[in-house]
C-alpha cells in the first residue's frame, strides 16, 4: 500500500484541482481534504524516521494545515490553523537543526522577501479598507518565513524544497486575494501546495539510515 500512496496523492490532487466543480462547497472541501489525509498517512508510514519528536511535530503540522484547508472559507480561522501548523513545522525543523554558516545566510533573502511581500499586502489591505486583516497577515508571514528558515537549517532537501514551495503557494494566494489577480492562480496554488506538503511529509524519512541498511544488505 505504501508504495502506491504517492500515486494516489497525485491522482486525487489532479482530480481536485482540475475536475471537481466549485459547488457544492461541501463536496469541494471534501475532495480538497482527501489528498491531505493521504499525505498524513504517507508521513505516518515513513520508516525509519529521523526521530520521534521530529515525526510527531511534522504530523501535527500536517494535521493543522488540513484543518486550515477545511476552514479557509472563514479566512481568519483557516489562516490561524495554518499559522499553528507552521509553528509545529518550525518546531520540528528546529529539532532537526544542523548548523551551517552558509545556510544561516539564507535568513537575509528570506527577510527581504518577507518584507517585500508584507509591505505590498499591508498597503493593499489598508487601501481596500481591510485593516482588520493586517495583524493576522503579518503574523502569518512571520510564521511561514520562520518555517522556511528553520527548514533550510535542517539541511534536509525534502524539508527545504517543501517549505519553499509552501511559501510560493501562499504568496500566490495572498497576492491574488489582496493585490492583483493572477492567471491560473487556483491551479498554481494547489499544485505547489500539495507538492509542498508531500515533500514535508517525506522529510520524516531517515535517508541515511535507509541507505546504510541497503549497503549492509
Amino acid at each position: 500500500m505504501k508504495k502506491f500512496l504517492p500515486i494516489l496523492i497525485l491522482l486525487f490532487g489532479i482530480l481536485y484541482i482540475f475536475f471537481i466543480p466549485s459547488k457544492p462547497v461541501s463536496i469541494k472541501i471534501l475532495f480538497k481534504l482527501i489528498p491531505m489525509m493521504l499525505i498524513i498517512y504517507y508521513a505516518f508510514s515513513q520508516r525509519p524516521y529521523l526521530s520521534l519528536k521530529y515525526r510527531s511535530l511534522i504530523l501535527l503540522g500536517l494535521f493543522f494545515c488540513m484543518i486550515g484547508d477545511g476552514t479557509l472559507i472563514w479566512f481568519v480561522v483557516g489562516l490561524s490553523a495554518f499559522l499553528i501548523g507552521h509553528l509545529f513545522y518550525a518546531a520540528g525543523f528546529i529539532a532537526g537543526w544542523r548548523y551551517s554558516t552558509f545556510r544561516m545566510l539564507s535568513l537575509v533573502p528570506i527577510a527581504i522577501y518577507a518584507y517585500f511581500l508584507c509591505s505590498n499586502l499591508v498597503n493593499s489591505l489598508n487601501a481596500n479598507g481591510q485593516e482588520s486583516l493586517v495583524i493576522p497577515v503579518i503574523a502569518y508571514s512571520v510564521a511561514i518565513s520562520t518555517m522556511v528558515f528553520t527548514a533550510i537549517m535542517t539541511g534536509n532537501k525534502s524539508a527545504i524544497f517543501g517549505s519553499l514551495l509552501f511559501i510560493i503557494s501562499d504568496s500566490i494566494l495572498s497576492w491574488d486575494l489582496f493585490v492583483e489577480t493572477i492567471k491560473y492562480s487556483s491551479e498554481l496554488i494547489m499544485i505547489t501546495y500539495y507538492s509542498a506538503q508531500f515533500l514535508i511529509a517525506r522529510s520524516i524519512l531517515n535517508r541515511a539510515s535507509t541507505e546504510s541498511t541497503y549497503r549492509v544488505a
